[in-house]
């Protein structure tokens, strides 16, 4: 701070008024490099979107964006450090749709999953995919419901883990289409891709990222996207709504998030800051080679939109009786 405005810090002090932070330091922000957290492991979709927006933003703000991994627990622990950080924009979260679902899992967290940040826009949405081997009789969505209400819990599905956004899309898919199914989770996206190669499960959920370059081998088939939508990389594919399952729209997103209680002229900045990097043709091309959708908003909608999350997850969570973490 410089001697001017340290005076007059001491003058609004002197006369019994309270310092207005956002002021005082929204002027110089940011000064010094900014720290984004991501809760997953280095080279993930997590890691990759931070990057890719980071280095815009930087290059924009004169600042450099350090991108830093504090993966376990679903992105919980990344959460805390940044739920526990000083308000002051420089240290940021890169949050992912997870953020909501553990909030809907875990049974006590050291964060509010909202009120304990301040949030400064969504990034990129992307969908799941219900995906199949190759050689499956199933060439849509309506035939694995058919076959799952004809025989009740005959049908199994994959996921990346109990507890992960693949996991409760089934859970929700299987109560909306009233198709009763088994849940089977594996270790992550790898390894329940190699069990639908196998025929160990009937089908998948999985991210594009994961399962696009076997469908482009012929290898897997994608029967259904899980967004309002078709997703471009895959425009012959149609929604679940499109088969019959109205209303169905699960996608995972991510979005930056600082501590609650960063001044607003900051969270405005970086708002501003992410809704011009997502205008740059580079950064849109490389999110959606990721398979996601550059979409930005305002704090308000992101805040609205973690809450809506939140609370739909929640609703999974309680009526298919998944064990609290």
């Amino acid at each position: 701070m410089n001697r001017r405005r340290l005076l007059a810090s001491a003058g609004l002090w002197a006369v019994g008024g309270a310092l207005p932070v956002s002021g005082a330091w929204a002027d110089d922000y940011p000064d010094r490099p900014i720290r984004v957290l991501q809760g997953f492991a280095p080279g993930g979709n997590a890691d990759t979107i931070a990057r890719v927006i980071g280095v815009e933003m930087g290059r924009s703000m004169g600042q450099p964006f350090l991108v830093e991994a504090q993966t376990g627990a679903g992105g919980t622990i990344a959460a805390t450090t940044v739920a526990r950080a000083r308000p002051d924009g420089y240290t940021l979260l890169l949050a992912t749709g997870g953020h909501s679902v553990a909030g809907a899992l875990y049974a006590s967290l050291p964060y509010k999953t909202v009120g304990d940040f301040a949030m400064v826009s969504t990034i990129t949405y992307f969908p799941f995919l219900i995906v199949v081997n190759g050689d499956s009789k199933f060439h849509d969505w309506k035939q694995i419901a058919a076959a799952a209400r004809a025989a009740p819990e005959s049908i199994s599905f994959g996921s990346a883990g109990v507890g992960s956004t693949h996991h409760l899309a089934g859970e929700l898919l299987s109560r909306m289409a009233q198709a009763p199914m088994l849940h089977v989770p594996y270790r992550g996206d790898a390894a329940s891709l190699t069990a639908v190669l196998a025929g160990d499960v009937p089908f998948i959920i999985a991210p594009p990222t994961a399962v696009l370059a076997s469908i482009q081998a012929g290898k897997l088939r994608a029967v259904a996207t899980t967004g309002p939508e078709r997703w471009p990389g895959l425009p012959d594919v149609p929604t679940l709504a499109e088969q019959g399952v109205t209303g169905y729209d699960v996608r995972s997103w991510a979005g930056l998030m600082a501590p609650a209680g960063t001044p607003r002229p900051i969270v405005d900045r970086l708002n501003a800051e992410v809704l011009k990097a997502l205008q740059v043709s580079t950064v849109r091309e490389r999110l959606q080679v990721m398979g996601g959708e550059a979409r930005g908003s305002t704090p308000e909608e992101m805040t609205a939109m973690v809450a809506s999350e939140l609370g739909k997850w929640t609703q999974v969570v309680n009526e298919a009786h998944i064990p609290r973490q």
